[in-house]
């Protein structure tokens, strides 16, 4: 595909408009087109997809498309919140919160900082990935909390201050089996 090819194809899909056109927007060639580039790459950042951040101040404008162009279907207003990075195109993010929903962010809004969300009401952090060990303290559903590290199954968490381990299935923003030192 070359340049002209590429941009065509984005001005129709924008121009259309509907969901499905936003899905279908077309990625950038890889710059070697030769080498058949790996769909669970980002193809700006070569980093994988999807993959977790948070947001990085206490707002963020959602897009319905991938420019200032495009309108603002909603903001984002809790700095630290975990989203989940499902496409890149050149300095915009397409985003997702825990409920799926989502659209494009500028990159510079975004964190690498890990953070996660409690989805479990009254979810119990205790002193050690252990099931058998003691609680620490609780936290409510919709609890943003700082991710530290993660094991198979539990993961260590900063929430507000207090810091202990909660199983993976109470959280959203780290994926089942991933290992984080």
């Amino acid at each position: 595909m070359n340049r002209k090819q590429f941009l065509a194809g984005m001005a129709a899909a924008l121009l259309a408009g509907s969901a499905q056109a936003q899905e279908e927007l077309p990625v950038a060639p890889a710059v070697d087109s030769k080498t058949p580039r790996d769909p669970n790459k980002g193809p700006v950042t070569n980093l994988p997809l999807p993959r977790y951040v948070s947001l990085k101040g206490r707002e963020g404008n959602v897009r319905r498309g991938p420019g200032m162009t495009h309108r603002i279907d909603w903001v984002f207003t809790t700095a630290g919140m975990p989203l989940r990075i499902t496409a890149e195109y050149d300095r915009w993010r397409r985003v997702e919160d825990y409920q799926g929903m989502g659209g494009w962010m500028q990159f510079n809004l975004l964190s690498g900082s890990r953070s996660v969300l409690i989805t479990q009401d009254m979810a119990e952090f205790r002193d050690n990935p252990d099931g058998a060990s003691r609680v620490s303290f609780q936290a409510e559903v919709g609890v943003i909390g700082k991710l530290l590290e993660c094991s198979a199954d539990w993961c260590r968490v900063n929430a507000g201050g207090e810091k202990g381990w909660i199983l993976k299935s109470a959280l959203w923003g780290v994926d089942p089996g991933e290992i984080i030192d």
